[in-house]
């Protein structure tokens, strides 16, 4: 993988992330990734829901590779009588691992307020209930940093039930290659397939299959990969995060190929052909059963697509949290993509 998509890969994945995304707020993210690839001389489309496709191009035997660009988030559930807010989660934003993360609040009208997340009444020299278990419903905030002492003080702001809450990504590489991050999953991944869709467009190559890429807006509430698939479409692979932690082989500097996850079993044929692809490459790669894991293409089966199906993607520790993957695990990813669709 020569250097320039590498500096790329990693590029495109921090403008990525600087773009707020949980469910449901997308739109500016799409707008992202259609000048993006109409920059690189393709001619992406847009699905009503929400949701980016676009043809690669090549010949025969279609396949779709997804990605999906929607995070973790909150809405606004309640206002309290402080002026502070509670949360309704969106996807699986977990409680635990939130506190004092810095958050933009989004309102209908586009205005965006700054705040923090803090257990309430936070400090310990106050409250001997500080450290009680958290959650979004009892004792989990929005601290916003404007001058509120009440609810009206809030509503007057123009804040309202429902309302986007964003937790600020926290992106930076460390000089030994790690990539520190909220929401890699599955930004990293959505970077890996741009990049090689600037791979294509720049050295003018054709894959062996006819290739689509879909950058899904509603994976983390589970229903992303279930429209925008051509009839024409073989095989549907989610190229999404590889799980890291106990029991598991996978490290962040590895590219994961899931033969089985929650949501029962992938594609003999297909996870078998994904495998060749990775030794012929020569990529580090890892099999691994996910326990607590589902993907878009899951719910392509459940929608009624006839289709194979199968999952690749770069190792991340830490999942709904403050995760981290390695370059290594990006380049390996592409690799096996590559080799897949490009190499003989």
């Amino acid at each position: 993988m020569e250097q320039k998509y590498v500096d790329y890969m990693l590029d495109v994945l921090e403008r990525l992330l600087e773009i707020p995304s949980p469910s449901g707020y997308t739109g500016r993210i799409t707008e992202f990734l259609l000048k993006e690839l109409r920059g690189m001389g393709y001619e992406p489309n847009t699905l009503r829901k929400g949701g980016v496709t676009v043809d690669l191009g090549g010949e025969g035997s279609p396949v779709m590779f997804f990605g999906h660009v929607d995070t973790l988030g909150g809405a606004v559930a309640t206002i309290k009588s402080s002026g502070a807010l509670m949360l309704s989660n969106i996807g699986g934003l977990n409680p635990n691992n939130t506190e004092t993360e810095n958050v933009i609040v989004i309102t209908r009208d586009g205005q965006e307020y700054e705040g923090t997340l803090q257990v309430a009444n936070a400090s310990t020299h106050v409250n001997p209930n500080v450290n009680n278990p958290r959650n979004f419903r009892d004792n989990v905030e929005v601290l916003l940093d404007e001058f509120v002492t009440s609810a009206a003080d809030t509503e007057a702001l123009g804040i309202q039930h429902g309302d986007f809450i964003c937790l600020e990504p926290r992106f930076r590489i460390t000089s030994k290659g790690y990539i520190k991050s909220r929401f890699l999953d599955d930004k990293a991944s959505s970077a890996v397939l741009l990049t090689f869709a600037k791979y294509l467009a720049e050295e003018k190559v054709t894959p062996k299959r006819n290739t689509w890429l879909s950058f899904t807006m509603f994976e983390e509430i589970g229903h992303g990969g279930a429209t925008g698939i051509p009839d024409i479409i073989e095989d549907v692979i989610a190229v999404d995060m590889g799980c890291v932690g106990q029991g598991l082989k996978c490290t962040e500097r590895m590219v994961s190929i899931c033969p089985k996850d929650s949501g029962g079993i992938y594609h003999y044929d297909l996870t078998n052909e994904l495998i060749a692809a990775a030794k012929k490459a020569g990529a580090d790669y890892a099999l691994d059963v996910y326990p607590m894991y589902g993907s878009d293409v899951e719910v392509t089966l459940r929608a009624g697509f006839d289709v194979r199906h199968g999952l690749i993607g770069p190792g991340v520790y830490a999942s709904h949290g403050y995760e981290r993957t390695h370059i290594d695990g990006l380049k390996n990813t592409y690799k096996v993509i590559h080799s897949y669709l490009i190499d003989d």
